[in-house]
């Protein structure tokens, strides 16, 4: 019989090397995470069988006001044995760790994906008037396993957020990806919709030039990126958030974060952050000028981090988030328009979930953020 996990903090060393032996853990679960988010206090937590690590996981614990009292919170996480019929074995070290530091209720992102609808079926939801969620068309991939995982959570206390159009709190429960393993340039572009690889010829035509930048580019990407926060209707991050963000994720590795500046003329028109762990590749951050935006300089950024992110050894280019929307009045339904004409694919991922562990506190909390919301 084997003998039961233990959990304990671990130090940014051993969690960095679980990391990169793995085929890809996400960016939000690198030691890295935890400077970018400062205002969370980090924690990297290792699973052990004897002397053996076999699970990891960045723990970001946020302060109650007035209390020593926490939301511990792993986001995309913790990296472990997810298909383990004996889920119990994980979680509940986790959880009494937790509540020994002072965690009032635990949130976590299981990195499972449930459900997967290629671009055409997508499409054609989209010119369907009858569908306006995208939970309701059939999927072209389901993962039975993923249900299961489920249930097991819920038999062990666990409550599913609740989610906004596929948005909740945290993290987004619809993502849309790029699949890169074994695809030419070729191929890639045939995948594309014909608005896309118009655009790409038209700034290809129109001679933007897309190159990497530096750290001490990252100036002239906040311009831009606070003109698109002021054009969309979004508060911006600081430029020091960015400067945190590179230094961190840099210093776990050179490539870890990249930086993208699309010029026309000498006239910076798009910019973009590309954060690579493993075989995953992730497009973070975009801003692009209301300048000269016939020349396409934001088609341009985005084809050029698709291909470096596969000559990098990416399989999977990941575009982040869309809500679940097919409404043709819902404001937010060409966000999926617009990804969904790199001819990638939706995923479903099993969203987050909370555990309270202590009910009053954890009641209050999500009082508080009902009216704060």
């Amino acid at each position: 019989m084997k003998s039961p996990l233990q959990v304990r903090p671990i130090s940014t060393t051993e969690h960095l090397a679980f990391v990169e032996g793995r085929e890809s853990v996400s960016f939000l679960q690198t030691p890295a995470w935890a400077t970018v988010k400062s205002e969370w206090r980090g924690e990297s937590l290792g699973w052990f069988r004897g002397d053996e690590l076999l699970g990891a996981g960045l723990v970001l614990y946020r302060q109650l006001p007035k209390l020593r009292r926490y939301l511990a919170y792993l986001p995309e996480g913790p990296s472990l044995d997810w298909a383990s019929a004996d889920l119990e074995q994980w979680l509940t070290p986790m959880a009494a760790h937790l509540k020994s530091a002072g965690a009032f209720g635990i949130r976590m992102g299981p990195p499972v994906v449930t459900r997967r609808w290629n671009a055409d079926t997508v499409k054609a939801a989209l010119a369907d008037p009858v569908l306006s969620r995208l939970a309701d068309v059939p999927a072209d991939h389901s993962n039975a396993e993923a249900l299961a995982v489920a249930d097991r959570l819920r038999a062990l206390g666990w409550r599913e957020l609740s989610t906004d159009g596929g948005f909740s709190a945290g993290q987004p429960k619809y993502n849309f990806q790029i699949p890169l393993a074994d695809r030419s340039e070729d191929d890639l572009l045939a995948a594309m919709n014909q608005q896309w690889r118009r655009n790409i010829r038209k700034a290809d035509k129109a001679g933007v030039v897309v190159s990497r930048g530096k750290r001490q580019d990252l100036g002239a990407f906040h311009e831009v990126y606070r003109e698109t926060a002021e054009r969309d209707g979004f508060t911006p991050r600081p430029l020091s958030y960015f400067e945190t963000m590179w230094d961190a994720l840099t210093a776990e590795g050179e490539e870890r974060l990249r930086l993208y500046l699309a010029h026309h003329e000498g006239d910076l028109v798009a910019a973009t952050t590309l954060v690579q762990v493993g075989t995953h590749a992730w497009y973070s951050y975009g801003a692009s000028t209301s300048a000269k935006r016939e020349v396409r300089g934001s088609n341009a950024v985005q084809w050029q981090m698709m291909r470096d992110a596969r000559d990098a050894g990416a399989t999977v280019y990941d575009m982040r988030g869309i809500t679940e929307t097919l409404d043709e009045d819902d404001p937010h339904v060409g966000l999926i328009r617009f990804k969904v004409g790199t001819g990638g694919e939706a995923v479903e991922y099993l969203g987050e979930w909370d555990l309270p562990l202590n009910r009053a506190l954890y009641a209050g909390f999500t009082a508080y953020l009902k009216r704060r919301g």
